[in-house]
């Protein structure tokens, strides 16, 4: 199987860029950016993309890291801000964030890898994989479970605090297991963390692996994604950022409280890299990692059983946008950490940005992956 390679342009500059603009922005200083990777070509979409960032991005967030690539070459990476505010130590182009529900396209991409070997079928009832798990009044398939049509709950309370070690996939499904489908699978769209909790003891059941090392051997080492790993908090990780809270009593941030995430790597529970991201993204560009069939599964709506399109395939929210692209793509929250992520399909631009704050105001990022289709693309639109 091909892997896309990302090419990296040589150079690391360094500027700062204007004043405060925020008060909040007092605990991390001045738009600290670091440029790792700048292609001259893309000259106007990069100038614009800073400026989003330094203007409406940095002065709210801690630390970003924001990484584009087209045809699987990486065009522009930078990061700005800090991975420690305490000890000023920079967010640097390897530093990895909590991507949050980011995970759920990475786990994706195992489950369609075992549909195409023939050892998961998306339409057998879950028990066939997972016999643990406890029967339903209505049998819950793992397309179902992908396309968050399933009825499974999502998060309650303060679950999404949670700080307890979970030993294994299976042990995780506690949770939820044995609580009540909210509706008759395939009736509705339901967004489901823990129904991707739920896929990957389907994909232990299916490829006889545990979970995350399955994902290291046939998802993250084959694609080279060498900051890319599920956030233990029992390992040392030098490269893992310090995680922050907004500070809504005296402004600006604070550290977030410590979580273990055990209980959901498959739905929330890796840490990665922008870089990372983009390079996973193009490697499903185009056929080579994964088959054409594959990349069907991924990037076509699923729809409810009276025909409504949902939006979102298996582990991929598509949508066609104003210029007819093809448009896949997944947000991440986190505690401590929020992502955008994306890819237009029709353009081959890939885009990701990384940050260290919980419910990070990530609303502007939106118009950075537009440019490198509009405004920087030597190819136009």
């Amino acid at each position: 199987m091909g892997v896309t390679r990302l090419l990296p342009a040589a150079g690391i500059i360094t500027v700062l860029v204007g004043p405060v603009a925020s008060a909040a922005a007092q605990a991390t200083g001045p738009c600290t950016t670091t440029t790792f990777v700048t292609d001259p070509r893309y000259h106007a979409a990069i100038a614009a993309a800073q400026r989003t960032m330094c203007d409406s991005l940095a002065p709210k967030i801690p630390g970003l890291q924001v990484a584009v690539a087209v045809d699987g070459q990486l065009v522009w990476s930078a990061a700005f801000g800090y991975a420690d505010v305490a000890r000023h130590a920079r967010v640097t182009r390897t530093t990895m964030f909590r991507i949050g529900s980011v995970s759920k396209p990475l786990t994706s991409t195992a489950v369609v890898q075992l549909v195409v070997g023939g050892k998961v079928d998306l339409d057998a009832p879950v028990q066939h994989y997972v016999p643990s798990f406890p029967q339903k009044p209505w049998p819950v398939t793992t397309r179902e479970l992908a396309g968050h049509l399933a009825g499974i709950r999502h998060y309650q309370g303060n679950e999404f605090l949670l700080n307890t070690p979970y030993p294994s996939v299976t042990a995780g499904l506690a949770i939820f297991e044995n609580d009540s489908l909210l509706f008759e699978p395939g009736r509705r769209f339901s967004y489901s963390s823990y129904g991707f909790n739920l896929i990957s003891a389907v994909v232990e059941g299916a490829s006889g692996e545990k979970f995350l090392a399955y994902m290291g051997a046939h998802v993250i080492r084959p694609l080279s994604l060498t900051h890319t790993a599920p956030d233990r908090v029992d390992s040392l990780i030098p490269d893992r950022t310090t995680f922050y809270d907004p500070d809504t009593v005296h402004g600006g941030f604070q550290v977030a409280p410590q979580v273990d995430n055990s209980y959901k790597w498959a739905g929330g529970g890796f840490l990665s890299s922008a870089e990372d991201l983009v390079r996973f993204a193009s490697a499903l560009d185009h056929p080579g990692f994964l088959p054409q069939s594959a990349l069907d599964l991924l990037f076509t709506s699923q729809k409810t059983r009276d025909g409504q399109v949902t939006g979102y395939g298996v582990g991929w929210f598509v949508r066609t946008d104003s210029l007819g692209h093809r448009r896949v793509f997944h947000g991440g929250g986190s505690v401590g950490g929020t992502t955008a992520f994306g890819m237009d399909r029709d353009a081959h631009v890939a885009f990701a940005l990384t940050s260290n704050l919980t419910d990070a105001p990530l609303g502007p990022a939106s118009r950075i992956l537009p440019l490198f289709v509009t405004t920087g693309n030597p190819r136009g639109p």
